[in-house]
């Protein structure tokens, strides 16, 4: 099992398998009922890096170059401009499942998002 803390992720380039780079690490998102990351939140795009947008990506998305400590995400940049996002001034509710579903549905995760809700289902009953 590989364990690191988000302070360690936090701000770690994040690469496609082309070796392009797509941004990098800004937070996590954290289910405190289940204790279970819901999303990386991806800084993407912009001028210079100045961008009005954050994109949201389930962490099963990610594959991890130990290697090179990146994270490599495997999608073309077309695909992630067109990705669930956010204004970096007006985050997602947290109890906005439709939101979180549509970041699962995207990255081709949806089995991932309906096993976390099973496990919610668990916990909270």
């Amino acid at each position: 099992m590989l364990t690191l803390s988000t302070s360690t992720l936090t701000g770690t380039d994040v690469r496609n398998n082309q070796g392009q780079t797509l941004g990098d690490i800004k937070d996590f998102m954290i289910d405190l009922e289940t204790g279970r990351v819901q999303y990386a939140v991806l800084d993407f795009g912009g001028f210079l890096g100045i961008g009005d947008k954050y994109f949201a990506v389930p962490l099963e998305a990610f594959r991890t170059d130990t290697q090179s400590e990146k994270l490599v995400l495997d999608v073309d940049k077309a695909v992630l401009e067109n990705a669930p996002g956010f204004p970096k001034d007006n985050w997602p509710s947290t109890a906005d499942d439709s939101f979180i579903e549509s970041v699962y549905t995207h990255y081709g995760q949806r089995d991932a998002w309906q096993r976390s809700r099973m496990t919610r289902e668990t916990v909270l009953n």
